[in-house]
């Protein structure tokens, strides 16, 4: 049989070309960066300039590198327990029980959406830290308490409790809405209690969720950054970017000692989203009714339970809300009523905000200096200014690119099974490695001027560093676009695709009239939180920072060391304050475009158009009638 002819069209050629682009990206930005990230560990010479390829091992058997590993893995473990306590509970309280006040409850528990990462953290900083609100009042109340107890282990460990919570609000609440109430009303039916009911039969519905969001607690938890780094907590990631700034003139082979770190939490990480992987392939189902009903919360009949179980609920509300609150309160405050931590109802003032003011302050020697200027707002300050138009572009540019690349990729599998399945693993690929090792391997890789990759470019020096960042954002999220979006192309109806090409129409004008407006919804909820979550990224911005690359995330941070520096940023703490306030607004907005603009269908969306028509047309027709009047 004569062997078929490939036809040298122009959609041969140009799947040719994409196919050589596709791996020339795959290969010198995921896979070769990593690879020596690897080898780097046993090209370690000694002294001598001999080659020692086990001297990082030995080193980490023998010195305190293992400490670092074990305070991750320490911390992961008891996240797993407290958020999943708490996870669960929140979600219980709002959507399972009937508790008063329920509405208002979730609204406070669900603030962890709108601020998170170094933001949260100075967030309970400002209350907990040494001279923090709370830590203030106890000591006024307790002379003898220790300043610095809201600090190490435990203060890590409280903070990311609350902080990794937002993933059972989103993904744990959504499964219980989704619960067959007629197998709850079955059992009650049967004389089972509440809580049996809770622990027979809703709880193992959920437990593939609660899987999902264990695994997801515990790599957070392993390569937690900000909070370890902020609250002075021994763990890997920060002793990776440590590292990574570090000269064997400082320490012995700094950067293989980091990038053995960088290893060792890969293989964590594989081994969790495999055991996860496998556990999804064995399939989890649930006999429920042909009429599905919608779940009724449950009351607890129990009148000390419930008692307890609402001082509970608005004890975690109060834990949740109190940074919140204090944080908008303190952000109107004068940079003394903030230094003394009290409010002073009768002096509201925007200079956190806006505008600038100078500052008096008396010298050693008995005089005072000015220094103009020095309190400014976060839109009068250029180091803020600075690192909010680096990060908005930065991260508004990564989520673009990303959800392009993946809508694009996506096309490409549904048409092709057996090289989309290698495209679609190759895009799931920055899944199975922590994003400091992505990160850590971008810097040491790149910051040479003999990868021919790059054409000889050095991406880590001067300007290129931005060129750097946007590529590790795009690379670190498009496994998460992937899942997302591929979900939403399953939703084309491929009878409307046919009936295009029935009509003549071109497949590049059948994806852009026909496929893109139904997935459109999905693709700008992928990027708004994708640059959510981007704006206020910090574990990128460390590992990257420089003078060219200082993300809005360590100018937050390098607020908490500078305040009143040789009398300079008086008002840091305002104006830190002021910076959440606006990323909880930038935040709240974008999750208003995920869940309200972009939740809308197709359909939804030409019927608020037509009625938006209709206004528009009743307004002129109504100016026109009065203008002839």
């Amino acid at each position: 049989m004569a062997a078929k002819k490939i036809r040298f069209d122009s959609k041969t050629v140009l799947y040719i070309l994409g196919g050589f682009f596709f791996a020339y990206l795959f290969f010198g930005f995921m896979l070769l960066p990593c690879l020596n990230t690897l080898t780097s560990i046993f090209s370690v010479k000694n002294p001598d300039g001999s080659a020692n390829p086990w001297a990082v091992i030995k080193f980490f058997l023998a010195g305190n590198m293992g400490s670092f590993v074990w305070n991750s893995l320490k911390l992961a473990l008891c996240l797993v327990v407290t958020v999943n306590v708490v996870g669960c509970s929140i979600v219980l309280l709002t959507e399972y029980f009937d508790i008063k006040g329920a509405a208002i409850l979730r609204v406070g528990y669900m603030t962890t959406l709108i601020y998170s990462g170094v933001a949260l953290v100075t967030g309970y900083m400002f209350l907990y830290d040494n001279d923090g609100i709370i830590t203030t009042l106890l000591k006024n109340s307790f002379p003898g308490i220790n300043d610095n107890w809201f600090s190490g282990f435990k203060a890590v460990l409280f903070t990311m409790t609350f902080a990794c919570t937002s993933n059972h609000m989103l993904f744990l609440r959504n499964a219980i809405r989704n619960i067959d109430y007629n197998t709850v009303e079955a059992a009650r039916n049967m004389g089972a209690s509440p809580f049996k009911v809770l622990f027979k039969v809703v709880f193992p519905t959920l437990i593939p969720t609660l899987f999902s969001l264990t695994v997801m607690t515990f790599i957070t938890g392993l390569c937690a950054m900000s909070a370890p780094t902020l609250l002075g907590f021994d763990s890997i990631n920060p002793e990776i970017v440590r590292l990574a700034g570090s000269s064997t003139a400082d320490e012995s082979f700094p950067q293989a000692r980091a990038a053995l770190l960088s290893i060792i939490l890969a293989t964590f990480t594989i081994v969790l989203l495999t055991i996860l992987s496998s556990y999804e392939r064995k399939g989890h189902y649930l006999s429920v009714s042909k009429t599905k009903a919608k779940l009724q919360k449950q009351k607890i009949t129990n009148p000390v339970a419930n008692v307890l179980a609402h001082i509970y609920a608005y004890v975690l509300f109060i834990i949740y809300m109190t940074p919140v609150v204090m944080i908008i309160i303190f952000a109107f405050q004068t940079y003394s009523a903030i230094r003394l931590k009290t409010i002073d109802f009768s002096n509201w003032t925007l200079i956190n905000f806006f505008g600038k003011q100078d500052y008096s302050y008396l010298t050693s020697r008995g005089t005072y200096k000015v220094r103009e200027g020095s309190i400014s707002g976060v839109f009068s300050n250029s180091a803020t200014l600075g690192g909010i138009s680096m990060s908005f572009i930065l991260s508004l540019v990564a989520s673009v690119l990303a959800a392009v690349i993946v809508v694009i990729a996506c096309a490409y599998i549904f048409k092709h099974k057996k090289s989309g399945t290698v495209l679609e693993y190759s895009l799931l690929f920055p899944w199975l490695l922590p994003t400091i090792l992505i990160c850590y391997s971008y810097r040491t890789y790149f910051n040479s001027e003999e990868v021919w990759y790059v054409f000889n470019n050095n991406l880590y020096y001067g300007p290129n560093v931005r060129l750097l960042i946007i590529i590790a954002y795009t690379v670190v999220k498009l496994p998460f676009s992937l899942r997302m979006i591929k979900a939403a192309f399953y939703a084309i109806d491929e009878e409307l695709e046919d009936a295009a090409k029935n009509l003549g129409a071109s497949p590049i004008f059948t994806f852009l009239k026909v496929k893109l407006p139904i997935i459109l919804p999905s693709v700008l909820a992928v990027v708004a939180l994708n640059f959510n979550a981007l704006f206020t990224e910090y574990d990128m911005s460390a590992t990257f920072a420089s003078t060219y690359g200082t993300s809005y995330a360590m100018v937050i941070q390098a607020m908490c060391l500078e305040e009143g520096l040789y009398g300079y940023n008086v008002n840091a703490s305002g104006r830190r304050c002021a910076s959440t306030v606006f990323i909880m607004i930038v935040s709240g907005l974008m999750l208003y475009l995920v869940y309200g603009v972009g939740s809308r269908d197709l359909g939804e969306r030409l019927a608020i158009r037509e009625k938006r028509r209709l206004r528009r047309e009743k307004i002129r027709k109504f100016f026109k009638r009065n203008k002839e009047n």
